[in-house]
């Protein structure tokens, strides 16, 4: 199984135990760790190009998550193969038409729940903890916060609910992850000027920051 792929009272109870043993400082075994991770694709398994420039690891944690909408076709392909070329997409997009060194944001959800790493070593980082790839998502939050994009046009429809709870169990990952207060899962539009992530996505972010602080109670 995979959406949202981990089903979300699965990650929870496996999330607890893990929360449990970080609290009391005892160091966990990789394979505990990954048993407690939804799905999430990496560069590399959907085929990203290698960054024009050597990217900066920045030795602290992210603070806060901003959320996004790519501003695509709202596609109902919703397959993971879709989802692959999405990632693809969006990479050559910022590579070559922005002049960045790779994809600006850290991760990518697609309309189908596929839940991909954007930018190189983000998901290394995000397994660490401690650290954070700067990224290129936002002016002013590229050093503490991690992007998320979400696959779609979202000023006058709403996500669907596939990708949408796979949004909060990724969001729930992160916040545990970096010890990240929810009221710090903020909209790009937040410290921007931009319509970013659409007026529909950012009207359900209160929803999301409720549905993930109720996941984080549950670990």
């Amino acid at each position: 199984m995979d959406i949202a792929h981990l089903p979300r009272r699965t990650f929870l109870r496996g999330a607890a135990g893990l929360a449990v043993a970080g609290a009391a400082g005892l160091v966990l075994p990789r394979a505990a760790q990954a048993a407690t991770e939804p799905r999430i694709y990496s560069c590399a398994e959907w085929g990203a190009r290698p960054p024009t420039d050597a990217l900066t690891t920045l030795d602290h944690p992210a603070n806060r998550i901003l959320i996004h909408h790519i501003a695509s076709a709202n596609s109902t392909d919703y397959s993971l193969a879709h989802a692959f070329q999405v990632a693809r997409d969006d990479q050559h997009d910022h590579i070559d038409n922005n002049g960045w060194s790779d994809t600006g944001q850290h991760f990518t959800v697609s309309r189908g729940g596929y839940r991909l790493e954007g930018r190189h070593g983000s998901l290394d980082a995000l397994r660490g903890r401690t650290t954070m790839i700067q990224g290129a998502h936002c002016p002013g939050q590229n050093t503490n916060a991690i992007g998320i994009e979400n696959e779609g046009l979202y000023t006058s429809v709403e996500p669907p609910e596939t990708q949408f709870a796979s949004l909060v169990v990724f969001c729930a990952y992160i916040c545990r992850q970096y010890g990240i207060p929810v009221e710090e899962i903020k909209g790009h539009r937040d410290f921007y000027n931009t319509e970013c992530p659409g007026d529909r996505l950012y009207a359900k972010l209160p929803l999301l920051r409720s549905e993930v602080a109720k996941a984080l109670k549950s670990m």
